[in-house]
């Protein structure tokens, strides 16, 4: 992969991380706001959660789309474990 390359995908990946930090925020902002609404104006009838969960569940899907896999069990995952615990015998 040449720098061009590299620094596409680098920047795809930045974006990606950009646009899911504004999800999130905006995400939260909005919750909060439809929660006070609902109970102000029908206090009686919860409704907000429903928005929250099938939002949240969209949240999650593009945290995964974002962050994958590789904070479980990425590509240089099993080579930090190796130099962790060669760190740790020392």
């Amino acid at each position: 992969m040449d720098q061009s390359e590299e620094y596409h995908e680098a920047k795809r990946k930045v974006t990606k991380l950009r646009g899911f930090y504004q999800h999130l925020g905006f995400y939260i902002i909005m919750n909060a706001i439809l929660i006070v609404i609902n109970l102000i104006i029908s206090p009686d009838s919860l409704w907000f959660y429903w928005v929250t969960i099938f939002w949240g569940i969209a949240v999650l899907w593009q945290a995964y789309d974002v962050f994958g896999d590789e904070k479980i069990l990425g590509k240089d995952w099993e080579e930090k474990k190796i130099q962790e615990y060669m760190g740790k015998k020392k």
